[in-house]
């Protein structure tokens, strides 16, 4: 389980397939200071996806991830070289300062819009019309693991605001109009509905 409190960005350093395991796909990643203490087997959330550590080294982690992974989230389309949100798993004496957060992606969005503004950033993307109904204005939805408030909901548009250092620490200082993010609707939300 994860907050949606991002701690940094780590760096894809190397993408391959597994060819023992059929479309198993590998990804060693950077996590820098993020990885201190990791071992094999615990999990952590790249771009708010829960990924298993496999195998530690001095090149960073590796992660292994298969076909439903690749085809329903964004890590199948990334490079090496692109930067991708970290987040550890929760400890049970952990604050919970973002909302519950489980790491299983609903869907994939398409950045629409960006609205700079003096204090802020507006972003305005497009949902799957299968996740509208559990997209709720001021409501909670994490967006490539970030923890975040819907601003605004209109048809299958909905939209957040990034403060400075959202956009600092994050993989959002380099997304722009027509990138893919990931989506996880609130959870409790899914649950009342269901």
């Amino acid at each position: 389980m994860f907050t949606g409190i991002v701690e940094g960005v780590g760096r894809i350093k190397k993408i391959s397939k597994i060819t023992k395991k059929r479309s198993a796909i590998q990804m060693l990643v950077d996590l820098g200071k993020h990885g201190k203490g990791l071992k094999t087997g615990q999990s952590v959330a790249l771009n708010g996806v829960c990924l298993t550590v496999t195998k530690l080294s001095k090149n960073g982690c590796t992660f292994e991830m298969i076909e439903e992974t690749t085809k329903k989230t964004d890590l199948g389309g990334l490079k090496p070289g692109e930067i991708v949100n970290i987040e550890r798993s929760l400890k049970v004496d952990s604050r919970l300062e973002g909302h519950f957060v489980l790491g299983h992606v609903d869907g994939v969005g398409i950045i629409k819009k960006i609205q700079k503004k003096p204090k802020e950033v507006q972003i305005w993307f497009e949902v799957p019309k299968n996740l509208t109904k559990y997209i709720v204005k001021k409501g909670s939805i994490a967006i490539d693991g970030i923890s975040l408030t819907v601003v605004d909901i209109k048809n299958n548009l909905a939209s957040i605001c990034l403060i400075p250092h959202t956009l600092e620490v994050t993989n959002f200082k380099t997304k722009n109009i027509g990138d893919k993010i990931n989506i996880e609707t609130d959870i409790l939300g899914k649950y009342i509905l269901k």
